[in-house]
């Protein structure tokens, strides 16, 4: 689900729009376009839920206030690079609607647990599933809680407020009732949603007096009522199959409702009434979402037969067709306008951007990790890599906020590490394979004997992999020596010829490469617990290591002695990743505490602190040395 709200009342309201995303792994995503003190940070697009029944629509919504102003020139989509990330939700977020002031928003996820960011409305469930709201203040910084009130059982497929900001309608399976309408501030009920017999997909309310509201229902009907309070007035049989989505003009006028039978109809906006079927260029297959133009002239539609259709609402004509590939995941099953621009998701979890101008391909397409990220290497001052879960690899390019998923054959589990050479990126994963990377995954790759759980690269390409029960040393594809050290080994760093080894005997032991064998060199042995995370500084100089307690020991490798073993000690977790800065004085640590530290070799007795980095559980999933740090979590980049 998506939305994009102008924010009301403010200097810059008619050049910049909201847009609210929700993933199904529990994150909402807030691109803001203007000013706020934040950093930088770019985020995953949503993945589209899957519901019991497969291919379930994604609710979208486009929304100006107040009323647009005559049509102008598409523009851009939210700078990608101004996104914030709401990570409250534990199970995925399945709504999320911006207030009609404008100022607020609010989500709820699969289970009716919502939270909210910057909003007034939290929908949620406690342990017995009993759906709830909590009304949040946004004028002070602790967001304290005004209310909270018990609202629906389980899962919420949609809610819309009214458009005076008082009232809402929630509406959900049906486990205990399928739909409640009800006062913000108070709770108290604004009516009956009644005459359903199936699950309601869709509500909508007519922001202008008189209100009115309509339910989409699995049933195949719509539902209309007359508010407030909202009461039944009549029964809408236009379609035959699951009726997907319905959606209010902004102007009031007219609503229109499509569905799996690959209709869609117009209705008077006051009374109800069936005005026109729109059968000029039909799709082929179920409409999963609607949207209409900030001007009330202009639909949009998405379908699973992967096609985005823009429509004239007067003349009921087809204006524009777009077919986006073939194939399951390119099925669109959610719709929303940006401004002048249509965003379509598919079911790969992609934002299309279409131009309403034009026809074709989309403008841009925006593309990001769908699944956990899990490993990151920068390959330059521009560009990083980011493995996920799901076995892809994407590349990342700051100056231009974008990323790419790496075409190829990749890896088929969780890409668990990402080392740079000279020329190429190396990955290992769950699947036991190490694979070369360069624009793209390259065909040549190299079983490994047993599970991959850390990786490092020479200066002459050998990349160093510690497995179960050995050490690896691999160059151009081809095994070069097999070191199976009598202690446990758990990671690997190298700098040039020198390689360490991080053991769960609380040491690490150095070793030199010559190109064909390692000879062991030295051991540092000032940690006091299993070493989990170990990484050289740039220029060599220094190594750090972490432990499985949240301690980090500062080594002197030019002088083989220790600088501290107690300054760097503020994480109360095991260390999961080190790294260093260019300027070889900064370290950026990660821990299982989901905290990030930036500390500075010069003041060891200083350091940066990002608290909950990545909170509600999800630990920061990487951290890279760059001429400033970048904090990987499980979804995002920040910098």
């Amino acid at each position: 689900m998506c939305e994009s709200r102008v924010p009301p009342n403010r200097s810059d309201a008619g050049a910049h729009s909201w847009s609210t995303y929700t993933l199904a792994w529990g994150l909402v995503i807030v691109p803001h376009v203007w000013a706020l003190s934040l950093p930088a940070a770019t985020y995953a697009p949503p993945l589209p839920p899957r519901p019991d029944y497969f291919g379930g629509p994604t609710k979208e919504k486009c929304e100006d206030y107040p009323p647009p102003l005559p049509p102008s020139p598409p523009s851009p989509p939210p700078n990608a690079l101004l996104s914030t990330a709401y990570t409250g939700h534990v199970h995925p977020t399945t709504v999320v609607r911006i207030l009609p002031s404008g100022y607020d928003c609010a989500s709820a996820d699969s289970v009716g647990n919502g939270a909210d960011f910057l909003t007034q409305l939290e929908l949620f469930s406690d342990d017995t599933n009993d759906g709830a709201v909590r009304v949040w203040d946004i004028v002070g910084e602790d967001q304290a809680l005004k209310g909270e009130y018990k609202v629906i059982s389980g899962r919420i497929n949609d809610w819309e407020w009214d458009g005076e900001s008082k009232r809402i309608i929630a509406v959900s399976d049906g486990r205990e009732k399928f739909g409640h309408a009800f006062m913000m501030d108070m709770g108290s009920s604004t009516g009956e949603i009644s005459g359903h017999s199936r699950a309601i997909n869709a509500v909508l309310i007519r922001h202008q007096r008189p209100f009115r509201a309509s339910t989409a229902v699995d049933d195949a009907v719509i539902i209309f009522y007359q508010g407030t309070p909202y009461k039944y007035d009549k029964t809408i049989k236009t379609h035959s199959k699951f009726v997907q989505d319905v959606r209010y003009a902004l102007s009031g006028d007219h609503f229109a409702s499509v569905g799996s039978d690959a209709k869609m109809f117009i209705y008077d906006g006051k009374t109800g009434d069936t005005l026109d079927e729109f059968t000029d260029s039909p799709h082929k297959g179920t409409i999963m979402a609607c949207a209409w133009s900030p001007d009330s002239k202009s639909l949009s539609t998405s379908s699973a037969d992967c096609t985005v259709k823009l429509w004239d609402a007067e003349s009921r004509k087809a204006v524009t067709t777009w077919t986006v590939g073939t194939g399951v995941n390119h099925q669109q099953v959610g719709n929303v306008w940006v401004e002048g621009s249509i965003v379509s998701l598919p079911m790969s979890g992609e934002l299309n951007i279409f131009d309403s101008r034009t026809g074709g391909s989309p403008v841009r397409v925006l593309s990001a990790p769908q699944k956990a990220i899990t490993a990151a290497v920068s390959t330059d001052s521009d560009t990083f890599l980011a493995g996920t879960a799901d076995g892809r690899v994407v590349s990342y390019s700051m100056a231009a906020a974008e990323s790419v998923i790496l075409s190829g054959q990749g890896h088929t589990s969780r890409v668990s590490g990402l080392v740079s050479t000279d020329s190429l990126v190396h990955s290992t994963g769950w699947d036991d394979y190490v694979r070369e990377i360069d624009s793209s995954f390259l065909p040549a790759s190299t079983k490994t004997n047993s599970h991959p759980q850390s990786i490092a690269a020479a200066t002459d390409s050998t990349v160093f992999i510690v497995e179960i029960d050995s050490v690896e040393c691999l160059r151009s594809n081809q095994k070069v020596y097999d070191l199976k050290p009598s202690y446990k080994h758990s990671v690997v760093a190298a700098h040039k010829s020198l390689v360490a080894i991080g053991g769960e005997d609380s040491k690490v032991h150095l070793y030199q490469w010559d190109g064909k064998t390692l000879r062991e060199d030295s051991i540092l042995d000032k940690s006091k617990r299993v070493v989990t995370a170990i990484a050289f500084s740039p220029d060599g100089n220094y190594l750090a290591a972490g432990d499985s307690s949240g301690n980090i020991i500062l080594n002197d490798i030019v002088k083989k002695s220790f600088v501290t073993t107690s300054h760097w000690s503020f994480h109360s977790a095991r260390i999961l990743s080190l790294a260093w800065a260019a300027d070889s004085r900064h370290c950026t640590s990660r821990s299982l505490d989901t905290h990030v530290y930036i500390w500075d070799v010069e003041r060891l007795t200083k350091n940066i602190s990002i608290k909950n980095a990545n909170p509600a559980g999800r630990c920061v999933r990487a951290v890279l040395g760059h001429q400033v740090p970048l904090v990987i979590k499980a979804s995002a980049l920040q910098y």
